[in-house]
Parts: structure tokens; C-alpha cells; sequence
């Protein structure tokens, strides 16, 4: 499971990006839109940046900021950590659990091909997990 390639997470993946002028309202909104975590900052293609919801809690909301006000180049992480599609998860993960991190921007020459989080650890397993879930809420909306 961990030798799996981030290449092979990745692949499917749509690239959620922002540019670093967007406010957190406008983040959050596209980070629900998406149902991800975190989103890639990006000027010219290329990464500069990420922002996740620890951010949007951390350096927003407990700093008292307005997130309607707020760009994200003011609290988004500059410069983060990237890993190459060709390691294997086991990598990502072990950068993750040294950093304290739950989300490694992928980037080949500079430019962001997806995002692999903690959760890509269960990887098929949650899926199917997810997948039931959803069926039960919908045979519970139909009932």
C-alpha cells in the first residue's frame, strides 16, 4: 500500500489552485466546492503557496482576522514542502508525520500536478467506506 506511487494518487486528481489575491471567504468556498482540505497557491503556473483549513482556523479565525478582508498570500504557508510524483506514499507520509502536516503538494518542474493527503493512506478502502455512506443518506433520504 505504501509503495504505491504518488503518480498513480495524483492521476485523477483535479488540481484545486487559487491565486494568492483571493480572500479566505473565497478559499473556503472553493475548498467546500471541491471537498478538499487545502488548496495550491499558484502565480504563473507555479506553486508558491498552499492554504489549508489549520490555516484558515490557526492564522485566521483565532487571530481574529476578517476573512473577507484576509488575502491569502497574508496567511496562506509560502514555499511549502513538495514531493515528486515518482516516490511512493510511504514517503509523503513519513514527511507528513516528521513535519506535522497532513497535506504535500505534488510538483514536477515547479508546477503543481495534485495534492496527496493522510487520508490517501486508506486509500480504496476509504473510498468504498465512502461510498456506503453516501448510499445509506441517500436510501435514508428516500425513506
Amino acid at each position: 500500500m505504501h509503495l504505491r506511487l504518488i503518480r498513480s494518487i495524483v492521476e485523477q486528481q483535479k488540481i484545486v489552485t487559487a491565486s494568492p489575491q483571493i480572500t479566505v471567504s473565497e478559499a473556503a468556498r472553493l475548498m467546500k466546492q471541491n471537498r478538499v482540505g487545502a488548496v495550491m497557491i499558484t502565480e504563473a503556473g507555479c506553486l508558491i503557496g498552499i492554504f489549508t483549513e489549520r490555516d484558515a482556523l490557526f492564522r485566521v479565525l483565532a487571530e481574529g482576522r476578517d476573512g473577507q478582508a484576509t488575502v491569502l498570500a497574508e496567511v496562506m504557508t509560502p514555499n511549502p514542502h513538495t514531493i515528486g510524483p515518482d516516490k511512493p506514499l510511504g514517503h509523503a507520509l513519513h514527511m507528513m508525520y516528521e513535519s506535522g502536516f497532513r497535506h504535500v503538494p505534488v510538483v514536477e518542474d515547479g508546477r503543481p500536478l495534485g495534492m496527496v493527503s493522510a487520508r490517501d493512506a486508506l486509500g480504496p478502502e476509504l473510498q468504498q467506506f465512502e461510498v456506503e455512506l453516501q448510499q445509506r443518506e441517500h436510501l435514508g433520504e428516500i425513506l
